[in-house]
């Protein structure tokens, strides 16, 4: 029987972000469904006891930090995942930055910040891993975009615009990109539970909210964003690219829920 087209298997996956909240879930994920997973973040400890998980799994890994600010460690994550994996097949960049403020004195330093984070540092991460892969003619990368790609939420506008060019950048990447192997993609994710923002969720306006809006009637748990990325991943979607596939329990579609 030939393998499932969904399998990850003989596939090394790098998770620029890999190492907390759906970054994690996905790094967990993908070495379920078969890859060698790389999961990469600044803090030392988390690279450290993520890794330990994958290998739990029976999957290989690397402790390697790296900080989407510094185009050096990104460089350093791709050679050393060469190095001993022997490739990168896949690419997924998960890290951001958010911080709620009206927007009319929003510090322009904060803004540039979130924007480098979000954005500038998603782009470095596709440069370097997209010329090794356009050099193999053959890669996955997933971006992370966001419910803010497309909606406004109050008072996280410098987040938003950054998740808005997101997706942009992943379709000018898709059209340069597509034809030579490289297949470019994002996820939206809706409203997750995470150990950051539970008290948001429970004990706020906002977060009561948050919940009318999404017609599942419960926050998501991050790892119901790991089907879409496998499939994103995976040769089932081998004619898939530039697309920004939504996992939000139906926020989008919300109009009247009462």
């Amino acid at each position: 029987m030939s393998p499932s087209p969904l399998n990850l298997e003989d596939k090394v996956a790098v998770i620029v972000g890999g190492t907390s909240g759906i970054g994690r879930a996905i790094s967990l994920g993908f070495a379920e469904a078969g890859a060698d997973v790389v999961a990469s973040a600044r803090r030392a400890e988390q690279v450290e006891s993520t890794a330990a998980e994958i290998e739990a799994k029976g999957r290989r890994t690397l402790r390697i930090p790296s900080d989407v600010a510094d185009r050096a460690s990104l460089q350093n994550l791709l050679d050393q995942t060469l190095a001993h994996l022997g490739r990168a097949d896949i690419l997924v960049n998960c890290a951001g930055k958010i911080k709620r403020a009206p927007t009319l004195d929003f510090p322009e330093d904060e803004w540039q910040s979130i924007l480098d984070t979000n954005l500038t540092g998603t782009l470095r991460a596709c440069q370097i891993f997209g010329k090794y892969m356009l050099e193999r003619e053959y890669g996955r990368i997933i971006n992370i975009a966001s419910l803010n790609t497309f909606v406004a939420l109050k008072e996280v506008a410098a987040y938003a615009a950054s998740k808005a060019a997101v997706a942009s950048l992943t379709r000018s990447l898709a059209v340069e990109w597509s034809s030579k192997g490289v297949l470019v993609n994002a996820i939206a994710p809706g409203v997750f539970r995470t150990a950051l923002n539970t008290d948001l969720l429970d004990n706020t306006p906002r977060g009561k909210e948050l919940l009318m809006r999404t017609p599942m009637g419960r926050f998501g748990q991050t790892e119901e964003v790991v089907g879409a990325a496998v499939y994103l991943a995976s040769d089932s979607a081998s004619f898939v690219t530039g697309q920004v596939l939504v996992v939000d329990g139906g926020f989008l579609a919300s109009g009247v829920n009462q």
